[in-house]
């Protein structure tokens, strides 16, 4: 057809930033168009609703103005999951691995397509990454997903099957979509429910590099894992811990708690900010000012490169942390585990957090227009967008159209990055960065 022609080379005329904006945009224009279909919902959906949750899915974000489950159909739930998986696991990364199963070479363009999209350390073949990718998603979300149903069967959850395959799924891509209107709120007290949602939430969100590091570790295939992975895992450890005790001591809704409870909201509120999957054990409307301060910085430091989360990755916090240290040691060179960090990837990441800065004042300015609502939430609201966290202090809903368009636009710079949503508008030729011994993903 000549049509499907003309589109297609349209995509490969593009350069590899503009041809993964384009195919993220092509996901939520179909899966606005699905989800805008008769069979897909159960009453009247506005349009701008449909693409609000459309972008929404793909974007991993879990915000919504209508309820996924009230508003939408059982097959509507369904497009709203494929809608997360298509997101979670990156543009072109499902077909590249039906390529490369059929035992055929990507081609040079899908190639580079597939390098923009994962930000990998050099020493990482892109075609063995893909198929890692698919496999380790596979078993994650297949075996939460058995823990879940058991859980959910249990506490007499309705829909247990269904709803362990949707949450799994939701977790692992951390996109906080949720069948019940409350999230987690009435599970709060669940231990087990508490820990499989933070494992796989965990799994999505510290990335891809670092599993296949181990797994080649455990092989035998090198000896040590990479800067990359090390920087993911302490910073991520490290800022969770954080999280924690900051929540424990401040937030006034949890206090009356018994002690192992208190510990177990706060832990999973920290954990759900910063690897930006949005569930919530407790009411987020109400919580302190302090605490919600807490959580908009997890959600701005977000999850790690290469994964299914938001935000502006744990390497580039640590990236301009080590760039502060340097500044203050009088130094040129930014070091961490005595091994220098490219200077290409320190701009890379001063660039990230201006871009990111810039969007998000530039959302809640126009919002702060837009909306009636006090500016703490709308803060929130903002840095839970461009995050792609799903967070919301009780606005999304209440959001004029105005609003909801620009919560949308935020949402899709959000999980095509600032950064690189910038490129894709101004850049006319490619960067390449220079190949390093100790290279890390930003």
């Amino acid at each position: 057809m000549p049509l499907i022609k003309d589109i297609k080379n349209f995509f490969k005329s593009l350069d590899p930033i503009k041809t993964v904006l384009f195919g993220y945009l092509s996901y939520i224009t179909l899966g606005w168009l699905i989800l805008s279909l008769p069979f897909s919902q159960s009453t009247k959906v506005p349009a701008i609703d449909n693409l609000f949750t459309a972008t929404s899915a793909v974007s991993t974000t879990g915000l919504a103005t209508v309820s996924v489950a009230d508003s939408y159909s059982f097959w509507g739930e369904l497009i709203v999951l494929i809608l997360i998986q298509l997101g979670g696991i990156g543009y072109m990364t499902f077909g590249s691995f039906v390529i490369l199963s059929s035992k055929k070479n990507l081609s040079p363009e899908r190639e580079k397509v597939s390098k923009t999209v994962f930000s990998l350390p050099k020493n990482f073949r892109i075609d063995k990454f893909i198929k890692s990718v698919i496999g380790f998603t596979l078993i994650i979300e297949l075996t939460g997903a058995v823990f879940l149903f058991f859980i959910f069967r249990s506490s007499n959850a309705p829909q247990s099957f269904w709803s362990a395959i949707f949450h799994s799924v939701s977790a692992f891509c951390t996109a906080g979509f949720s069948i019940y209107n409350n999230s987690f709120e009435s599970f709060h007290h669940h231990f087990w429910l508490n820990l499989v949602i933070s494992i796989l939430s965990y799994s999505g969100a510290i990335g891809f590099i670092v599993f296949v590091d181990v797994w080649r570790r455990i092989k035998g295939k090198i000896k040590n894992i990479t800067l990359t992975s090390k920087i993911i895992l302490h910073t991520t450890f490290w800022l969770s811990i954080v999280g924690t005790i900051n929540i424990f001591i401040t937030e006034p809704s949890i206090q009356a708690s018994p002690p192992d409870q208190r510990l177990l909201a706060s832990f999973f509120q920290a954990m759900t900010a910063l690897t930006t999957v949005g569930f919530n054990t407790i009411p987020i409307a109400n919580i302190a000012r302090a605490t919600m301060l807490a959580l908009t910085i997890l959600m701005i430091i977000g999850a790690s490169p290469s994964g299914t989360g938001g935000g502006l990755k744990s390497t580039t916090f640590s990236a301009m942390i080590g760039v502060m240290r340097t500044i203050l040691k009088g130094e040129s060179r930014v070091i961490f585990w005595r091994n220098e960090i490219p200077f290409e990837r320190v701009w890379t990441a001063i660039a990230s957090v201006c871009f990111y800065i810039t969007f998000l004042l530039i959302g809640i300015y126009f919002l702060t227009l837009t909306e009636s609502f006090d500016f703490e939430p709308i803060v929130f609201e903002a840095a839970s967008a461009l995050g792609t966290v799903g967070l919301s202090m009780g606005i999304t809903s209440a959001l004029t159209n105005l609003g909801k368009i620009i919560v949308t636009i935020l949402m899709f710079i959000g999980r095509l990055g600032p950064l690189t949503f910038g490129m894709a508008l101004f850049l006319k030729k490619e960067i390449f960065y220079r190949s390093e011994e100790r290279d890390v993903a930003i």
